[in-house]
């Protein structure tokens, strides 16, 4: 089956691409032999109009041209699908061949291992392994999220999306109605970019705490989309990159070593606990919840009511 709808959409690209005015459907049935072999014309239509948008999903560009008496005719000029030859330097190929091996989960490996194919056609050597010099290093971007996917092609497909989102401080997930802009990951979670219609504003959601399914809908966008999509920049404002302040914790003996990275100061406190002098930003309420019991904050009061608002919530979730 896969090879006779192979060679189906080989003999209709040949046919679009070879005609010098536009072939009609009856043309184009009688010039392509599976198209003759059709049971019925809505047989046949179905066929070819699935066909059409295989083609053009693969890249090739089909015109519609409608002539004089109205019938509507296909055809594929060679000017419209012709690419200039690509041309890669060693250090070229060698990035995008790397780049095309990171994505290891989701579907996205699958079109990464057609993207490396096409690299080596354009220049990528059969023997250049992106790893050999760092072989016991392999990158990957793990991708956990079955809200990755449909957000992925909102996002490419400019469609606005519903989900139900839950807040660090909330119960309970809220629907959500948002025109998505980007995708990025930023120390090891996904991040969502977008503009959330409810609120009127500018938001980043974080794809672990969307719950339940993604749905499309057939809208327009109703805001502009910035020409620059600054994801890991507001959410490393969130997560207290940014901090001008600092927080005072309590931490468990051998936990919590995220933390332990940031802090400008450690005291040993003795009976398990050390205590920690951290940058203090925005969000860093929401990340110190994360470490549950092993975290006590001491001060400011206001980061600690933060905390216990957040921790309370979760209780009641």
């Amino acid at each position: 089956m896969a090879i006779a709808k192979a060679e189906r959409l080989m003999n209709l690209a040949l046919c679009l691409l070879g005609t010098r005015r536009p072939l009609s459907k009856r043309e184009l049935r009688e010039s392509i032999e599976a198209y003759l072999e059709a049971n019925s014309d809505d047989s046949f239509n179905r066929m070819f109009e699935r066909d059409k948008d295989d083609l053009r999903e693969l890249g090739l560009v089909i015109e519609t041209v409608e002539n004089l008496d109205g019938e509507v005719g296909y055809l594929a000029r060679r000017d419209s699908n012709r690419l200039p030859p690509v041309t890669l330097d060693a250090e070229e190929a060698a990035a995008l061949g790397l780049a095309a091996k990171v994505w290891q989960q989701a579907r996205l490996a699958g079109a990464a291992s057609g993207a490396l194919q096409k690299l080596r056609a354009a220049g990528l050597p059969e023997d250049f392994d992106p790893y050999e010099a760092h072989g016991a290093l392999e990158p990957r971007i793990p991708v956990h999220e079955a809200s990755f996917e449909p957000l992925m092609l909102a996002c490419r497909d400019r469609r606005p999306v519903v989900f139900d989102y839950r807040k660090a401080t909330a119960a309970r997930p809220e629907p959500r109605h948002v025109e998505p802009w980007a995708l990025e990951c930023w120390r090891g979670h996904w991040y969502l970019a977008g503009f959330d219609r409810d609120r009127g504003a500018e938001r980043v959601f974080r794809l672990s705490r969307i719950t339940g399914k993604v749905r499309s809908r057939g809208t327009r966008y109703t805001a502009p989309v910035p020409d620059v999509v600054t994801v890991r920049e507001t959410v490393a404002s969130w997560a207290g990159e940014t901090a001008d302040r600092s927080a005072l914790i309590r931490l468990r003996t051998d936990a919590g070593y995220p933390l332990r990275a940031k802090a400008t100061s450690v005291r040993e406190l003795g009976d398990g606990w050390d205590e920690l002098e951290i940058p203090y930003g925005h969000g860093l309420d929401a990340w110190l919840v994360e470490f549950g019991p092993d975290v006590v904050v001491l001060e400011p009061a206001e980061l600690r009511a933060d905390v216990v608002d957040r921790l309370r919530a979760v209780a009641k979730g």
